[in-house]
């Protein structure tokens, strides 16, 4: 505030200086999740940067624009205003390919399935020609758009991206975090698809990729064991799932608190792990713990709390009649993103750590 104060009295209210002060200010906005005043500090740089021509400044201010609109649901002018840009970029350069990958995101928004995805396959086309030339870029972007066939439930084309994302990350040994998350990715939704034996050396290589880069107790780590877990105990591995299971309750018990729903659901896996191995005495002390951690969220859990006191019902059945059971599910936990990429990412509980 006090350069642009500055700025303004002593070079002028259309000075490139208070250009730039107006974009950092869109910035910070933009981080504090104020996307209107982000918006409109935006427009006042744009009104100037197009009267001094500066090309290239007012295309990156388009484009800040274009993601400020979608942050704000308006995805009619966020197209509009990519579609714009658009027709002034290169053909086959990169700046194009992110244009359509963020048109692809808004036109997913909106559940225009068929022209998200003509978008998506436009922006490949552009990458498939510069793996050999940016490699960091092109591995970001097609990280991006796999992300967007995931929202549209398009499983199988978002892990074969997410693979081609990997090949290129073992070519950059500085990115061994970045081909964690990948591996991390690709682990979850092929859990998620069934595909569980494939899965396990995905889930197994990430947590080691990222225990090198990051504290071992971080909690994106947890949800990775989480996962592997779960996919032991798909395998009939019950005591490698334990030994997970295990692992993961001590990581959220302390970076996330014992009475995250996550945590909770932790120790819910672990008592389903010994209860898969006849070690009922154990699974009922963890299912008590599920219960007693669901009660302390009152009303709210009332819902999970009636379910955990069933299981736990069912756990005490079993044991006075010594008879192994396997009919309650086990929860692999989705593994919550963090923005690594050039725009933001929607929901639905994926990685990378960051």
């Amino acid at each position: 505030m006090k350069a642009l104060e500055i700025h303004k009295e002593k070079l002028g209210q259309n000075s490139v200086e208070v250009v730039h002060n107006r974009r950092l200010f869109a910035v910070i906005y933009k981080g504090l999740e104020d996307h209107e005043r982000a918006l409109e500090q935006n427009a006042l740089s744009q009104r100037v940067l197009k009267n001094w021509g500066l090309s290239s400044d007012f295309l990156h201010a388009e484009i800040d624009a274009a993601n400020m609109q979608i942050a704000l649901g308006n995805f009619d002018e966020a197209i509009e205003t990519l579609k714009r840009v658009v027709q002034q970029t290169d053909k086959g350069g990169e700046t194009r390919a992110l244009m359509f990958i963020w048109m692809g995101k808004t036109l997913c928004n909106q559940e225009r399935t068929a022209d998200a995805k003509r978008c998506l396959e436009l922006a490949c086309g552009i990458l498939d020609k510069k793996e050999t030339v940016s490699l960091v870029d092109v591995s970001e972007a097609y990280s991006e758009i796999a992300m967007q066939y995931e929202t549209m439930n398009e499983f199988e084309t978002a892990i074969s991206l997410l693979k081609r994302t990997l090949a290129l990350l073992e070519r950059l040994p500085q990115e061994h975090h970045s081909e964690g998350s990948v591996s991390a990715r690709i682990g979850w939704l092929l859990l998620l698809t069934g595909k569980v034996s494939q899965a396990v050396p995905y889930l197994e290589s990430a947590a080691e990729r990222l225990k090198e880069s990051f504290d071992p107790k971080h909690f994106g780590i947890g949800y990775i064991y989480n996962n592997l877990g779960a996919a032991y105990l798909e395998l009939e591995r019950p005591q490698s799932a334990a030994q997970m299971f295990t692992v993961v309750k001590d990581i959220m018990d302390v970076s996330l608190g014992p009475y995250h729903a996550d945590s909770i659901q932790s120790c819910q896996n672990l008592s389903k792990a010994y209860a898969a191995m006849g070690s009922f005495v154990l699974a009922i002390q963890f299912q008590q713990q599920v219960v007693d951690a669901w009660e302390g969220h009152g009303p709210s859990a009332e819902d999970e709390l009636k379910e955990a006191h069933r299981v736990l019902e069912q756990l005490k059945f079993k044991s006075r009649n010594t008879f192994a059971s396997n009919e309650f599910t086990t929860k692999a936990l989705p593994i919550p993103q963090t923005q690594t990429h050039a725009s933001d990412r929607s929901s639905q509980g994926r990685f990378p750590v960051n």
